[in-house]
């Protein structure tokens, strides 16, 4: 009778503390501790809100206010946390509101990107202003040079100096401190290193990407093409 009861009252215990599955309890009865890794999943953060029209193109013209090169529609709208189909339309319609407004500065596609620029047309009085008078035009040999490597990149200084018919190497030193040209690895071959354009250059001349240089192949002599190509 005695167990019986403590039968009985054990039950009744049991069940005023909650139900429990067998494999929560470990050895005689004991629950079992949860392990020290385990965390309970943590909750994502909420969507950001979508931004109206003016607050996105407010948010877009804070952000290239401040860019030194040329910033993609894809990094932006994950600044923004925006749908990226949004951005590209609103850029455009800054521009053209730019242009119509006919401020300094335009914003215009460049590198893969969008950035501020000086219009062209005051572009003398903002050189004025950032090189006090001074003259930084590239030389003729400089401009050879790099009108070669624009097109031949990537090319290595062998070639270039081999297509141009003189020593180089001052020259391309010039341009990679300029910002217009960099090394981008070694040939296979010879170990040499092979130089490209830079972002830089693509501004300069309000290029998107080298594809859009114009065709050279018809202003060059064969000779030339084939002493070139016997350097490589």
């Amino acid at each position: 009778m005695t167990a019986a009861v403590v039968t009985a009252a054990g039950g009744a215990a049991g069940s005023d503390a909650g139900p429990e599955t067998a494999g929560e309890r470990g050895a005689g009865g004991v629950p079992k501790r949860q392990p020290a890794g385990r965390r309970r999943a943590t909750v994502a953060p909420p969507p950001a809100p979508e931004l109206d029209d003016a607050e996105l193109r407010g948010a877009l013209e804070a952000i290239l206010l401040v860019v030194d090169e040329p910033v993609s529609e894809l990094v932006l709208a994950q600044v923004l946390e925006q749908p990226p189909e949004r951005i590209g339309p609103v850029l455009d319609d800054i521009a053209a509101g730019y242009t119509t407004a006919g401020h300094g500065f335009e914003l215009r596609r460049a590198a893969g990107g969008w950035r501020l620029y000086t219009r062209p047309e005051y572009a003398t009085y903002v050189e004025r202003f950032v090189l006090d008078g001074q003259s930084v035009r590239l030389t003729q040999a400089a401009l050879e040079t790099l009108a070669v490597v624009a097109y031949k990149q990537p090319v290595t200084r062998g070639r270039v100096s081999a297509i141009r018919g003189v020593n180089c190497d001052g020259v391309l030193r010039t341009l990679v401190s300029r910002g217009l040209v960099e090394e981008c690895g070694a040939e296979p071959d010879s170990g040499a290193f092979l130089y490209r354009t830079t972002t830089m250059f693509l501004e300069k001349l309000g290029l998107d990407s080298v594809a859009d240089l114009p065709p050279l192949a018809p202003f060059l002599p064969d000779d030339v093409e084939e002493l070139a190509d016997a350097t490589r």
